[in-house]
């Protein structure tokens, strides 16, 4: 993987490196996940063009959203300001990343599912690769929202992370996809408001993951 001769670590540069506004964020998660593809979000060397997403709704309405029952110590975040990074364990062995949406007290997100490392590829990989004899794909490096926070290297302790601040995440303009390039369909591994179309993603971009339904697991 041969570094870019406009950046080091065999990324590029940001496009529109302007960060994005915390009224950005202050809408419902359904309509900001659409607006974050395209965008770059950075965390330290590593960043990523965003490419797919899925929106989680407020308490009592969305059944799939953490929020769903009302606020805990585990989702506090979700119900602080927009423009947040919300980190959460899952399955017992991923961390997964959201940004949260709507005013402070509200509780809703967006679920970042998939991007496109344009900038500190070198770092994802081999944070990718810890641990693994299997080669990792640069299609593969975010695919998928885990991938997409052992990438950015996002664990626990960034759970509350400003992505509207001066610190070392930033969501920054990028080049917002287009519209006719925007697909939206039900969201993936949901049990309860399965059918809602909140999962946006880039149409034939190759680092958008695959849909997999819910499957209830054995006892």
């Amino acid at each position: 993987m041969a570094a870019d001769e406009d950046g080091e670590d065999g990324g590029r540069p940001p496009a529109a490196s302007t960060p994005l506004a915390r009224d950005f964020f202050d809408r419902p998660a359904h309509e900001v996940a659409p607006d974050l593809l395209g965008r770059v979000l950075v965390h330290g060397p590593v960043a990523l063009r965003i490419t797919e997403t899925e929106a989680y709704g407020v308490p009592g309405e969305d059944p799939a959203s953490h929020t769903y029952r009302g606020r805990t110590p585990r989702n506090a975040v979700m119900f602080g300001p927009p423009g947040h990074l919300y980190v959460y364990f899952t399955y017992g062995m991923h961390f997964c990343a959201n940004l949260t949406c709507l005013p402070e007290g509200v509780g809703s997100g967006v679920l970042l599912r998939a991007g496109e490392v344009i900038s500190g590829v070198e770092t994802a990989l081999a944070r990718r690769s810890a641990g693994s004899a299997r080669p990792v794909r640069e299609n593969d490096l975010a695919r998928g929202p885990a991938r997409l926070a052992v990438a950015l290297g996002l664990t626990r302790e960034h759970n509350g992370l400003d992505a509207c601040g001066p610190g070392s995440l930033s969501v920054v303009e990028g080049e917002p996809a287009k519209a006719p390039s925007v697909l939206s369909g039900p969201r993936t591994g949901v049990s309860s408001g399965k059918e809602t179309p909140w999962r946006f993603w880039i149409d034939g971009d190759p680092t958008v993951s695959p849909h997999r339904p819910h499957v209830p697991r054995r006892r």
